[in-house]
């Protein structure tokens, strides 16, 4: 079984459920973590459940993790009272995360205690990870006064995208940009990331990353393949 988390309104997520069906893949959204059923012990998977496609399932069963939405937000919990919504938000990201991080399945990308879908970095913080890691990058700059808070986009004419799953590599640019990629990517500590150059050659500047890349159908594959290749090597 694989599962998909994903916003209540995110289509391409059934989408991909219907594209992986051969794996029973599922996707789980915010309402499905207000079913009975659940049951989590930090301490045992065996006695772990899980309500995945309307039913409870032993959490043992669960093969893969791809992960599509960066948090609980109070606007998708529309069953529950809107006067307890921003409270139970939280209560179901903070278990969302003890969950995930518990599975010893493979996941896609690890969560950190504020993103679902890994390290929850600024422009700041990407680019200062790529220029530790000898990319070129252009100067970030943000703009910070009593009502607005602004990054200062970089100007480059033209814009080129790299989809690192796993040692995987998609985009039509340079291997040393590819090599680049791959290492931002271990740096971040996650499987799955866009990063996008000022071009396709190997002097282009870095420009931003991107956790939730669209994924284009050659691109679901290889995260198939990627969850289940690491599945079966720890089998």
């Amino acid at each position: 079984m694989i599962v998909i988390f994903a916003s209540r309104y995110d289509q391409s997520a059934y989408s991909l459920a219907a594209r992986w069906a051969d794996h029973n893949a599922s996707v789980i959204t915010c309402d499905n973590l207000s079913i009975t059923g659940w049951r989590h012990y930090l301490h045992s998977e065996v006695d772990s459940r899980a309500v995945v496609g309307g039913r409870v399932c032993p959490v043992q069963e669960i093969k893969g993790v791809l992960t599509r939405w960066p948090g609980v937000f109070q606007q998708e919990l529309v069953q529950i009272d809107a006067g307890d919504r921003d409270y139970v938000a939280r209560e179901i990201m903070a278990f969302l995360v003890s969950w995930i991080s518990s599975l010893r399945c493979p996941v896609i990308n690890q969560p950190t205690p504020v993103n679902l879908t890994g390290p929850a970095w600024r422009q700041e913080q990407w680019t200062y990870a790529a220029a530790q890691l000898g990319i070129r990058v252009h100067a970030a700059k943000r703009h910070v006064g009593s009502e607005s808070d602004q990054m200062e986009p970089a100007v480059f004419s033209t814009r080129t995208d790299v989809t690192v799953v796993g040692d995987r590599c998609f985009g039509e640019v340079d291997e040393r940009l590819f090599e680049q990629s791959r290492k931002l990517a271990k740096t971040a500590g996650v499987a799955l990331l866009k990063i996008s150059f000022s071009g396709s050659d190997a002097n282009s500047f870095f420009l931003d990353a991107d956790l939730m890349p669209k994924l284009s159908d050659y691109v679901a594959d290889a995260v198939l393949e990627h969850l289940l290749t690491r599945e079966a090597r720890a089998a």
